[in-house]
């Protein structure tokens, strides 16, 4: 029997583990981005875009039903600390990329680094996925650390590839292939 990526709940840890993200949620991560804004919004463009729980969850509505994405709340002892999910996800081509966020005061524990391993053999194992990547916004040293940890390999830098705070920024681009992933 297939996993059904709609009642996913993936473990981490003892004290952390992936849900499935669904508008019910919209409060809970509308309080995260509303309280840690300053912090979200030097890497994430969507923030200032977030100006209600509404916002968010009308993100989360379109999420939930779009089948190129697939969005996870991190919890971390019982409570959402942030968003990992996985976008662009080409079927046809067995690829995606990884997105995430955390909240200011999760930071530091190692937390992301475990979410990504964990949802890399979600997406190899179960999805079939051959490639796998990852964008980080350059200077983003905390965030680029993750797919370095991981084993992913720096393909280069995607010029002016996001538009944040107004301005258009450079990312590193990492990917990650099946054969490459240590379980």
């Amino acid at each position: 029997m297939k996993t059904d990526p709609l009642a996913l709940q993936l473990p981490v840890a003892q004290d952390l583990y992936l849900r499935k993200a669904s508008p019910a949620d919209a409060t809970a991560l509308y309080d995260i981005i509303d309280r840690d804004r300053e912090y979200l919004r030097e890497w994430l463009p969507f923030i200032d875009f977030s100006q209600s729980a509404a916002d968010t969850e009308a993100f989360l509505t379109y999420v939930s039903t779009n089948k190129s994405e697939l969005v996870f709340n991190i919890v971390h002892e019982e409570k959402v600390a942030g968003l990992i999910g996985l976008k662009g996800i080409d079927t046809l081509n067995k690829k995606l990329e990884i997105g995430y966020w955390l909240a200011q005061d999760k930071q530091g524990k190692d937390i992301m680094r475990r979410c990504c391993h964990t949802l890399l053999r979600f997406v190899f194992e179960k999805l079939q996925m051959n490639r796998v990547e990852l964008r980080v916004g350059v200077g983003n040293m905390r965030s680029s650390r993750i797919p370095e940890k991981l084993g992913f390999t720096f393909e280069g830098i995607q010029r002016q590839g996001e538009l944040l705070n107004g301005s258009f920024h450079d990312l590193q681009v990492y990917s990650l292939l099946r054969s490459e992933f240590k379980r």
